[in-house]
């Protein structure tokens, strides 16, 4: 393994699509970490050519998914208070 945890993470969301538990499950971190490091990876992005692209999390039960803050992780939906709300998804390109 070379590079750092951003780094490395930064080379994943090149290849495919990933959610908060995904990096977590794969860099063994938490959840909320991997949001972390997701956020400051947008950070040194916004100096290059790549951008983070995020599909925001959704609720399963009404489709809600106009969250304050897409890169978040809801634990449940503000319309219809349900918690089945699916995970962000994260992609660098």
């Amino acid at each position: 393994m070379e590079g750092t945890t951003r780094e490395r993470m930064a080379d994943r969301l090149r290849e495919t699509p990933a959610t908060p538990r995904d990096l977590a499950e794969e860099f063994d971190v938490t959840s909320h970490a991997a949001v972390d490091h997701v956020r400051h990876l947008a950070r040194s992005l916004q100096h290059g050519e790549e951008d983070l692209l995020v599909a925001p999390p959704e609720c399963r039960d009404c489709g809600f998914d106009r969250f304050d803050d897409p890169a978040n992780i809801p634990s449940r939906c503000p319309d219809c208070k349900s918690e089945a709300v699916d995970q962000p998804a994260f992609r660098v390109e």
